[in-house]
Parts: C-alpha cells; sequence; structure tokens
C-alpha cells in the first residue's frame, strides 16, 4: 500500500500540474479563438478531435489495456524483456506512420463525417486545421506506447508529467499568434493561412515535443531498444487476438461518438462541439488527477498479481482502488456541480455562455463516479486477458449513448427541446449510458472473480454518497449568497475563477466535517495520500 500510495501520488501530482497548465492552455486558446457562438472555434475543435478519435479507434484500447500485462510477462525474459519491446515499438511505429498518411489523405471525408449542417466555408477551415492538427496521432501513439513501457517498468513520473511540456509550448505559442494578431477571431471568414498555420502548428509542435520527453527517461528502464523488425514469435496472434475485441469496442464507441458529434454540430454558433469539449475538459480534470493516478499503479499490480496466479488478491485490489476513486469522485462531483456556472465563465468569452456551458458540464459530472469505478473494472477485465467481455458492455453503453444523441435531436426538431440545451442533452444521456453499464459490467465480472465481496465497498460509496449531498447545498448557498447566475462570478472570466475556487472550497470542506461525522476510515487514507501529493 505505501508503494502504492507513493507511485499514486506522483502519477497524481504529474497530471495536476500538467492538467493545471492544460487549463492556462485552453484560457489562452479562449482568447485566441473563442468558445461559445464561435463557429471557428467549432471548426477547430471538431479537427483537434480527429487525431485523438483516430488514435483510439487503432491503438488506445490495445496499449493501455493488454500491453502492459504482455510487457510484465516479458519482463522474466534473460534480456529483461528488451527483445520484445524492440519488436513492439517497430511494429508500434510502423502502424502509426501509415495510419498517420492515410489519415491526412481522408481529412476532408473525415470533416463530413463528424458535420451536420455546415456550410462550405466553416467545413474548409475544419480541413485546412485538420491538415495542421493530424500528424497529432503519430506522436499520440508514439508517448503512449513509450509510457506504457514506462509504466509497466514501474517508472510512473515521466508520463503523467511530460505533458506540462506540451501545455507549456501551447501557451507560448498561443501567446504568440495573441501579441502578432490579437483575439478572438469567432468568425470563420477572419482566418487566413498564416494564422492557420501559427495555432495548428503549435498544438502539433507540443504533442511532439512531450513524446520527446520520455525519451529521456528510457535508462531508468533498463531496457536496450534498437529497431527489430523480426515480429514473428512474439504472440502477435494472442495480442492480436486479444486486440480485435479491443479494437471493436473502441470502434463502437466511435461509431457512438460520431451521431454525437453529427447531432451536436446541428447547432455551431451556441452551445456545441467546443463547449462540450471544455465541459468535458472540466470533468476530466478530477478524473485524471485522481482515477487515472490509482488506476494506472493498481492496474500494474493487479497484472502482477493475475500473472503469478495469486488471484485471491484480486478482489482486495479492486475494494481498494474503487474505494479510492469513489472517495474523491463525490467529493468533486458536488464541488465542481456548485461551482459550475463560475467554472464555465472562465471558458467563455462572455457572460451569456456561462449558464448553458454549466448545463452541460452538469450532464457529464453525475456519471464522474461510475466512469471511474468503470475504468477499474475494464482494467480487471484486461488484466485476466479478457478483452471480449468489455466489448459487450461497452457495446451496450455506446448503443445507449447514440440512441440519447437521436433522441435528443428529434426532441429539438419537434419544439421539445431548446437548440442551445441540445448539447446539454447529448451529455446528460451519455451519462446515463453509464449508469446501466456499470451493473452489467459487474454482472460480467463475476466470469473472472467473487464480486460478493464488495459489498462492503458498495456500502462505503454510500456512505460517500450521502456526505455529498450537504457539500452540494452548501457550495450552491454559497453561490446564491455571492449573487448567483447574474453576480460578480460571472462577471468576469478571472472572477469566475476566484468565485469557482471559492464556491468549490465551501462544497469540500462540508464533505470532510460530514465524512468525519459519519466516521469514514477511507478519510485517513485519502490525507496520507494527499500529504504525499504535496510532500508534506
Amino acid at each position: 500500500m505505501a508503494n502504492l500510495g507513493r507511485a499514486s501520488a506522483i502519477i497524481g501530482a504529474g497530471t495536476l500540474f500538467s492538467r493545471a497548465t492544460g487549463l492556462v492552455r485552453s484560457l489562452v486558446l479562449v482568447a485566441v479563438i473563442g468558445s461559445y457562438g464561435s463557429k471557428a472555434a467549432d471548426a477547430f475543435s471538431i479537427a483537434a478531435q480527429l487525431p485523438t478519435n483516430v488514435y483510439e479507434l487503432l491503438a488506445a484500447g490495445v496499449i493501455t489495456g493488454i500491453l502492459v500485462p504482455q510487457i510484465v510477462k516479458a519482463a522474466a525474459h534473460s534480456d529483461g524483456g528488451s527483445r520484445y519491446v524492440s519488436k513492439l515499438l517497430t511494429l508500434g511505429s510502423v502502424v502509426l506512420v501509415a495510419a498517420t498518411a492515410l489519415m491526412m489523405a481522408l481529412a476532408p471525408a473525415l470533416i463530413w463525417l463528424y458535420t451536420d449542417g455546415w456550410n462550405g466555408t466553416q467545413k474548409g477551415l475544419a480541413i485546412a486545421f485538420a491538415y495542421w492538427l493530424l500528424p497529432q496521432l503519430l506522436f499520440y501513439g508514439l508517448f503512449a506506447l513509450l509510457g506504457e513501457v514506462l509504466n509497466a517498468r514501474k517508472v510512473f513520473g515521466p508520463y503523467s508529467w511530460a505533458p506540462t511540456v506540451n501545455n507549456l509550448v501551447s501557451i507560448a505559442g498561443f501567446g504568440v499568434f495573441l501579441l502578432v494578431y490579437g483575439g478572438p477571431f469567432t468568425t470563420v471568414t477572419d482566418w487566413d493561412a498564416g494564422m492557420i498555420a501559427l495555432l495548428g502548428g503549435t498544438a502539433t509542435l507540443g504533442i511532439a515535443l512531450q513524446t520527446f520527453v520520455l525519451l529521456l527517461f528510457w535508462k531508468r528502464t533498463r531496457l536496450h531498444i534498437r529497431p527489430d523488425f523480426g515480429w514473428r514469435g512474439i504472440g502477435l496472434r494472442h495480442v492480436g487476438t486479444l486486440a480485435w475485441w479491443t479494437f471493436l469496442a473502441v470502434v463502437v464507441g466511435q461509431l457512438a461518438g460520431i451521431v454525437q458529434s453529427r447531432v451536436v454540430t446541428q447547432a455551431s454558433g451556441e452551445a456545441s462541439v467546443t463547449v462540450m469539449v471544455y465541459a468535458w475538459l472540466i470533468f476530466m480534470l478530477p478524473h485524471s488527477i485522481v482515477a487515472m493516478s490509482i488506476s494506472t499503479t493498481y492496474f500494474t499490480r493487479l497484472a502482477e498479481e493475475v500473472a503469478a496466479g495469486r488471484l485471491d488478491r484480486v478482489t482486495p485490489n479492486l475494494d481498494e482502488s474503487i474505494r479510492a476513486i469513489a472517495l474523491f469522485g463525490f467529493g468533486f462531483t458536488a464541488a465542481i456541480g456548485a461551482a459550475s456556472v463560475p467554472l464555465s465563465r472562465v471558458f467563455t468569452t462572455d457572460s451569456d455562455g456561462a449558464v448553458p456551458m454549466a448545463w452541460v458540464l452538469c450532464g457529464y459530472l453525475i456519471a464522474l463516479v461510475p466512469f471511474g469505478v468503470l475504468l477499474i473494472i475494464r482494467r480487471a477485465f484486461f488484466a485476466f486477458q479478457d478483452t471480449r467481455t468489455p466489448f459487450v458492455f461497452s457495446f451496450v453503453q455506446a448503443a445507449l449513448a447514440a440512441l440519447g444523441a437521436v433522441v435528443a435531436a428529434a426532441a429539438v426538431a419537434w419544439g421539445l427541446l431548446p437548440l442551445a440545451f441540445l448539447a446539454a442533452a447529448v451529455a446528460f444521456t451519455q451519462s446515463l449510458s453509464a449508469y446501466v453499464q456499470l451493473p452489467v459490467a459487474l454482472r460480467l465480472l463475476r466470469r473472472h472473480t467473487d464480486t460478493t465481496a464488495l459489498r462492503t465497498t458498495w456500502r462505503a460509496l454510500g456512505r460517500f454518497a450521502i456526505a455529498a449531498v450537504p457539500a452540494f447545498a452548501a457550495g450552491w448557498a454559497v453561490f446564491l449568497l455571492v449573487g448567483g447566475p447574474t453576480g460578480w462570478t460571472v462577471s468576469d472570466r478571472l472572477l469566475g475563477a476566484i468565485g469557482g475556487g471559492l464556491v468549490g472550497a465551501a462544497s469540500l470542506v462540508v464533505y470532510i466535517a460530514a465524512l468525519a461525522l459519519l466516521r469514514t476510515p477511507e478519510l485517513a487514507i485519502a490525507g496520507r495520500l494527499l500529504r504525499r501529493i504535496t510532500g508534506r
């Protein structure tokens, strides 16, 4: 526990710092291109999603879920796994280069696929951005490959700290843009080739440099890497079988994402795709700091336990990780929910977009805890090298999310839902699908381990949920006392950040107090983890 806590703290601290600088990056980007009501921002957002979406389609599930157990096993080889990892990195690089070239050739078709109701000028701007942003696919893939090898070798820090480099490069580049051109430029016709190159080129340069940073720490893995095209005999057929189901799971997720994107882009000019991007950014901040840092270290240990045949340790691992994620998750849900309006104001160029964006944020936020728990459950299946079962519950979630988006679009068409709330409805239905997905996943996990032992885990989560209720109420009361949606917390972006911090802090204080009154034992564990993160 001490080693896991220390590793989680390192990852959490790195993720916290990188996410904090990422927020600054986003703030500068809003100053360049706007957010709420900006059709130029919607064009950039769609283009920026392409490399990440294609990367998820090609590699993410395979790299993060399947290769770690294989690398852990390879460590038992006489060379410590150097030959296996060499073949793996060589194969991954070849696939990523080919995929990047293909996607750049298909850029116009991809933009057409993800958008609906846009005119030729807006699509043209999105395509121009895509040519500058799609090379990120190569660097995203290499970053994930190198990072997961580092994690599998228990070198946890660099992977979580490296994104800070990307953020700093982007902040500097976007700052240069503001000095040269000014901003924000929200109209599609405002953009020329030089402006597009500076903004898109800066974004891609940051991703490339964050990948290079990982190489500086490679010596810690004690692996000797060289190009190796002899891919036979390294278990590609076995990995391919595992990867096939993971690939299918990502495919259905991406198909659902395309449906959602085509629905939401119909509202371009109001709360549309860019608003969803920034709402998701806020949502992912606590998830990345808590869920990703905890699950990464627990997953490495879980893979080792399963590989060694110590199956009696699986359920205790799940119990510890789920409790840790949920303890923080419920607190952040209450705090961010209460502060949703001022926090949203930080990412809008005027106060008009704060409330519509807050609705989108809250639509995502209600699924923060199940989203984190599902991450743990999915990785438990991967530790057992079972990728077929996660496809089943991923398909359920994707189908429900896509259906929800279609229903929301129909509600707008029939006049039952204002167009301004279309994005919020899509976010809300996606969250509801997670609540269906979680019990299905838990039931299917019984094939590998006895999940009845998790009953005490769910009782602990019940205590956290009870404590979150007065926490949210206290934060919302503070928000109303300082003026509510028309008060000073939404009058300015800086004041929005200050107001959001004030409201969120009030919620967290009450949450901790409520947990103490409920005599929650996990509170002491969380305190030790936070002290490690702060270095005290």
